[in-house]
This record gives C-alpha cells, sequence and structure tokens, in this order.
C-alpha cells in the first residue's frame, strides 16, 4: 500500500481501510506478469546464518520499529548482503530509474531488510514490458522521502475520512478505482475545482445480466460456462464472464456449484415470481465499506427529508419531461401544475407532507398518459389510472413489471456500492422491502421504466396476445415478458449526456454513479445529493 499512497493518498485510503477494489487491465496485466513471483520459493534464512547464496521469491517480511509489513516479489543475495527485486509491469521511464511509488516502495523493502539484520544498501526493479532490471540505491534522499511517506499513510489510515480527490489530475485515467472515487465528478460538486469533468468512469462491462424465465430449466457452470438445461437438453451457454447478473423467474433450479461461482465472481442472483414479483436477491460476501452503512443509518434515523425532497424532486421534473417530449395532444395546463408541484418539494418539513406531494403529481402525470399513445393503441392499452397488486389492465401490468426490473437493478447496485439497500431515507423499511433501492428509483422511473412502457406500446412491441388475463389481474406471457425485458436492456443501454457533468454516458452506468454521489454525500464528500435530471 505504501505505493499506492504515494501514487495517491485517496487510493490508498479506498482500498486499504475502506478495502474497495476494482480490477481494470493493469491489474490484470499485473497479476499475469506476477504469476511466476507469486508462486513463491526458495527461502530466505537468518542473516546470520552461514549460506552463501540466497534466492527466495514472495517473501513476507515486518518490522516492528517502522510498524509496517511488506511482501518482496525476490530476494538475492550472498551472506549478509541482500537485494530486493520488484517486479512490474510496464516499462522503465526515460528519466530516472523508475517512478516515485516504485521507488518509495522498493525503499521501504529495503528498510524492513536492514531492521532484520541484513546488509541492504540498494534494490531492483525489473520492468517486464521492457526486460529491464534498473538499480535503485538507498541513498540518504530516498530513505527521508520513504519514512515521510510511512508517516503520512500512518496519519491518513487513521482519519474517519478519505482525503479529497485529486484535482485534475493525469494519475486519474489510469487507476482501477477511477469509477469509485470519481474524482471529476466529487471534485466539481464539491467546489474544489471548476474544470469540466472528464469521462474517467469506465465504459460499461461486457457483461450482461442472464434472465431464465423457461420453467422447469436448470442452471449449472462448467468450465467457466454457465448453462441452462431443461430435463438433460442444454438449452444455452454463455460464458460465466460474460454474466452480470442472474435473474430467475419462476419454477427454475440452480446448482450449489453455480451459485459459488456466481459469488466468486460478484454477480448477484435475482429470484422474481413467475408474473415478475421482486422476490429476493442473493449475493457473495457484503461491501466491507462498514463506515458508509454506518452513516446510512445516522441520515435514515435523523436527517433524511433534504435526500428524499431532490429525489422527489427529480422524478416530478423527469415525468414532465417525458410528457412533454411524448405527449400527442395538448398537456401545457398539466406541465405546469407539475412544474409548480416540483417547486414544492422544497418547502416541506416532513416526508409525509412530501409523500402527499408526490401523490398529488403522480395524479397528474398519469391522468395524461395516454396523451403520449398512439391513438391506433388506445384499444388494448386504455389507460384509466394506477392500479396494482396485481395490475388489472396490461399498463398497469407493463408499469409493474418495469418497477420490478428497475428496484432489482438498483438493489443490486445499492449492494455493489456497500449500502444495505433495505433502508432508505423515503420509503419506509419494511420486511423484505429494498427501500432504499426504492429511494433511488424514482428519479428514474420516468426516464427508464416508464420510456420502455410507452416505446413497447408506441412500437409495437408487445401487443393484445402479449397478455394473458386471469380473475385475479393481467400478466405477461413468457413471450411477452422477453420482449419487455429486451426494450428494458435496450433502454439502459443507451448513451444520456449527463446533465451536471456533460459527458455522455449510458442509463446502466448512470444507476451506479447516482448510487455512489449519494454515498459521497453521505461521507461528507460534497455538500448536497444532486438529482439526475433530463432537460
Amino acid at each position: 500500500m505504501v505505493n499506492e499512497f504515494e501514487y495517491c493518498p485517496r487510493l490508498f485510503y479506498l482500498e486499504w481501510v475502506q478495502s474497495r477494489f476494482e480490477d481494470n487491465l493493469d491489474t490484470v496485466e499485473g497479476r499475469y506478469v506476477h504469476r511466476k513471483v507469486d508462486a513463491g520459493g526458495g527461502r530466505i534464512d537468518d542473516p546470520d546464518a552461514d549460506s552463501p547464496v540466497r534466492k527466495a521469491k514472495s517473501v513476507t517480511i515486518s518490522s516492528e520499529d517502522l510498524g509496517i509489513i511488506a511482501k518482496a516479489d525476490i530476494i538475492e543475495g550472498k551472506g549478509k548482503k541482500v537485494i530486493p527485486v520488484e517486479v512490474k509491469r510496464g516499462r522503465a521511464p526515460k528519466h530516472g530509474p523508475a517512478w516515485s511509488p516504485e521507488l518509495v516502495q522498493i525503499c521501504a523493502i529495503g528498510l524492513i531488510l536492514q531492521d532484520n539484520g541484513y546488509d541492504c544498501s540498494e534494490g531492483q526493479i525489473f520492468f517486464a514490458e521492457s526486460r529491464e532490471r534498473v538499480k535503485v540505491p538507498f541513498d540518504e534522499k530516498l530513505v527521508w522521502q520513504t519514512l515521510n511517506v510511512l508517516r503520512d499513510l500512518k496519519e491518513v489510515a487513521r482519519a474517519p475520512d478519505p482525503p479529497p480527490p485529486l484535482v485534475d489530475s493525469p494519475r486519474c485515467p489510469r487507476c482501477s478505482l477511477v469509477g469509485i472515487c470519481l474524482p471529476d465528478e466529487t471534485n466539481l460538486l464539491s467546489n474544489r475545482s471548476d474544470v469540466p469533468p472528464r469521462r474517467l468512469t469506465p465504459r460499461d462491462s461486457a457483461a450482461r445480466p442472464l434472465y431464465v424465465t423457461e420453467q422447469g430449466a436448470r442452471i449449472g457452470v462448467s468450465k467457466g460456462r454457465v448453462t441452462i438445461s431443461q430435463q438433460k437438453e442444454v438449452l444455452q451457454e454463455v460464458r460465466l464472464i460474460d454474466v452480470s447478473q442472474v435473474s430467475i423467474y419462476g419454477n427454475v433450479q440452480i446448482s450449489s456449484q453455480a451459485m459459488r461461482a456466481m459469488f466468486d465472481q460478484q454477480v448477484p442472483v435475482c429470484w422474481f415470481s413467475y408474473g415478475g414479483w421482486f422476490q429476493g436477491i442473493a449475493h457473495g460476501l457484503p461491501s466491507k465499506h462498514v463506515d458508509l452503512r454506518r452513516r446510512q443509518v445516522a441520515i435514515a434515523a435523523q436527517a433524511g427529508l433534504p435526500i428524499a425532497q431532490k429525489m422527489i424532486e427529480g422524478k416530478i421534473r423527469n415525468s414532465r419531461t417525458l410528457l412533454r417530449r411524448n405527449s400527442r395532444s395538448e398537456v401545457k395546463p398539466v406541465l405546469a401544475q407539475l412544474k409548480s408541484t416540483a417547486d414544492q418539494t422544497a418547502k416541506v418539513d416532513t416526508v409525509e407532507s412530501l409523500l402527499g406531494v408526490e401523490g398529488v403529481a403522480a395524479r397528474l402525470y398519469f391522468s395524461q398518459f395516454s396523451a403520449m399513445v398512439k391513438d391506433n393503441s388506445l384499444g388494448t392499452f386504455d389507460f384509466r389510472g394506477r392500479n396494482r397488486r396485481p395490475p388489472r389492465d396490461p399498463v398497469n401490468c407493463l408499469f409493474s413489471y418495469a418497477y420490478s426490473l428497475l428496484t432489482k437493478d438498483l438493489t443490486a447496485v445499492a449492494l455493489a456500492v456497500g449500502f444495505d439497500p433495505y433502508l432508505g431515507v423515503f420509503h419506509k423499511p419494511r420486511f423484505g422491502r429494498p427501500a432504499l433501492a426504492l429511494d433511488l428509483a424514482e428519479e428514474f422511473r420516468p426516464l427508464i421504466a416508464d420510456s420502455v412502457v410507452v416505446n413497447v406500446i408506441n412500437n409495437g412491441e408487445i401487443r393484445e396476445n402479449g397478455f394473458v388475463v386471469r380473475a385475479q389481474g393481467v400478466a405477461l406471457t413468457q413471450q411477452g415478458r422477453r420482449s419487455f425485458i429486451a426494450a428494458y436492456e435496450r433502454r439502459l443501454d443507451q448513451e444520456v449526456t449527463h446533465p451536471v457533468y456533460g459527458y455522455k454516458i449510458s442509463y446502466r452506468r448512470v444507476l451506479e454513479v447516482q448510487a455512489r454521489m449519494l454515498g459521497a454525500y453521505l461521507l461528507g464528500e460534497i455538500p448536497d445529493y444532486v438529482p439526475f435530471m433530463t432537460r
């Protein structure tokens, strides 16, 4: 972690104190380059032992005086004299033996060896890409720099909050935690920088959700591939690395081997009823970001109203935007009323009052929903108001299904960020109810869920034969579910210009960024929570 601290103190804090880590190409390549070193081998004897030649790989050493522990890639030497060697994936810099983080790291290892009685006056760094070994003398200047870094590192590790992000730094784009840290976004909202944010958030992963709706199917895993079979016939295979989450509908089985594989890859498994009711989620070990959950509990108990106000304001303004863009008749009076209602969210003084404002806005919005539907679709998709549990008409069936999918995704996002998804600021906690996921969903209901409903109706992707009508309500057929899921996933992949940060980003990534910015607000890194609102 000495290397990480010298590179960026915030990176050190996120990885060491908060135990947060993400891979990128550099970290994956680094592990590959280290594969032989990490296998270990050899031994390093006591410095007073009569050992003419020493060579060992992946050696753990420590110093009580320095208060640090390290794993040296290689230690070579003769007699008491030893040389630590660190293996790096890249090229040696043109100016100087190595970059500052590598110099401090190798010097720290040398200081530990000295403290253990070895004669160690220099180290070496092997750069795998350029196949070079460079010598690093442990001179007075480097030793002084390293000791200062160790002192500052311990001070930062004891701090209750992480250091602020670097400002407009060239180090950020290559950092594996840039999507967690969000340096430019955090600096902008905290007024530490007025430089327009760069698009540093990683592009969407190639992995996508896997939906299994075939009743009686079984999910297994073999040789790194997820298999879906029925009565020993393989229906589909997909590489495990291409799966971001698994959604199981109705009577579908999953093997314990597949569950363990999902947990190893941090892939959540979600269960739904046959009709699409979100029933539960399973995932690996929870996030180690304990401080975030502690702050979440404190805010939810005492000061959640300001966040809830912003979320509901975002929902109302986004509802107004969707209605304005898609209406096929005169809706200006309702648009004006929605604008006025959105303004009222800042004036309420209780969550109950905010709930009343949100209810008024919802009635106004849904009263004009038919204005967004093509005239030739108004027979099957005639809409006379919101109803649910169960939905009693096709449009409400689509709404319920869309909201269930959105809640599922935001539950997974909340868990990945480190939240407790069942403790919210607007929706009250209730057994089995992911209140925070429902809170985060508010500003995205119009932009994602409602937008998908409008599009599948107007584009004819789901017609009357996509529904089954029962005494207890209306449900989608299996083909209807597949068509709707496909439309929903397309919407998540669609890119939008972020209204605050100015760069293009997919709705799938927006969900994560918004949850992380909520976390930044709870941790005191930014002064206000800013809802996602399109123009």
